[in-house]
């Protein structure tokens, strides 16, 4: 469906100048500094997936879905949707795909949210039936009647976000391509416009690319992630890979009823030679271990053979801390 080879972005950005007189400078200078936004990135997306595409700021996530998308043409290298080049083919590639910006929005501010569904259907050339048939489904998916009159002024943030949802979706492109989808939504709008994006998927098979910085939305849609950082692609895999790779740490803290003596604990010396680290602190004991060497019942059940333990909790990695550790080349 997507695939992209040895993709390349460059920009060319006048030199800057320190001061008055720098600036005035800089204003009739024509020596400029080439800074690369996306360095030679290569990935195949196949139909159907939904792949998370992930990245700090400034990482050239935006960059590479705008050639993506056909906005901005490669320095080098080339990308191809459904077998054409986007750059090459702007106003047939715009008919197969969709796409969802979350600080944007491509509806009429002033015109109810169905006058903005009927516009796009004359836009993209959608028949009457299918038309009726697409909207029937995106209405029960999105849970859109309750508002669909309502100019989209004075829509919430929720209500749009599903309106802009419906709106890239009407003419049923192949592609669709969702720019932080749930940013700004409370707990249960993020959870409902989840569900809408994978049930869109699995009756339609469309192919999603999701860039978003809540990962709970990557861990939530997307069983596999291409991770990028100043231009250049990190990791590409499979999210249970990763989690099992770099997410081998997790830690148990027990509270117990005595004060931790740890020195005196011949059960603290016998984890720590099996790999664990062992703290405490007053009635708090803190173990971290590598749960594919040890258990967390082997552990447990030699702690409890000798402390009195009222509570404990398990902490396993998240994939927000593992992505934070692969930023800083700690994995």
């Amino acid at each position: 469906m997507i695939t992209v080879e040895n993709l390349t972005k460059e920009f060319k950005i006048n030199k800057k100048y320190p001061g008055f007189k720098g600036a005035i400078k800089s204003f009739f200078s024509r020596e400029y500094t080439v800074t690369k936004a996306v360095d030679d990135i290569s990935f195949t997306i196949n139909k159907g997936e939904i792949v998370g595409y992930i990245g700090a700021n400034g990482a050239g996530k935006s960059t590479t879905i705008k050639m993506m998308t056909g906005i901005l043409t490669p320095t080098a290298g080339t990308v191809t949707v459904n077998g054409r080049v986007p750059y090459e083919n702007r106003q047939i590639n715009a008919r197969d795909i969709g796409v969802v910006f979350g600080q944007k929005t491509q509806l009429w501010w002033d015109l109810p949210l169905s006058e903005t569904f009927t516009l796009l259907k004359d836009i993209y050339e959608v028949p009457d039936e299918e038309y009726k048939k697409q909207m029937t489904f995106l209405s029960e998916v999105l849970e859109l009647n309750d508002f669909m009159l309502q100019p989209v002024r004075t829509l919430s943030l929720g209500q749009r976000m599903r309106g802009d949802l419906a709106a890239a979706l009407i003419h049923n492109p192949k592609v669709i391509y969702l720019d932080e989808p749930t940013i700004g939504l409370d707990v249960v709008v993020k959870e409902n416009v989840r569900k809408a994006i994978k049930k869109i998927n699995e009756v339609y098979g469309t192919t999603i690319i999701l860039t978003t910085h809540d990962l709970m939305d990557i861990e939530e849609l997307s069983s596999r992630i291409i991770i990028i950082d100043r231009g250049r692609m990190l990791y590409d895999g499979n999210l249970e890979h990763i989690k099992e790779t770099f997410g081998s740490q997790a830690e148990i803290e027990l509270i117990t009823k005595e004060v931790i003596q740890l020195e005196k604990l011949s059960m603290a010396s016998q984890l720590e030679r099996k790999g664990c680290a062992v703290t405490a602190e007053e009635n708090r004991l803190n173990i971290k271990y590598n749960k594919n060497q040890l258990s967390s019942t082997e552990i447990l059940k030699d702690v409890m053979g000798t402390l009195d333990v009222t509570d404990f909790k398990i902490k396993e990695v998240s994939i927000e801390d593992i992505v934070k550790r692969i930023y800083r080349n700690e994995v």
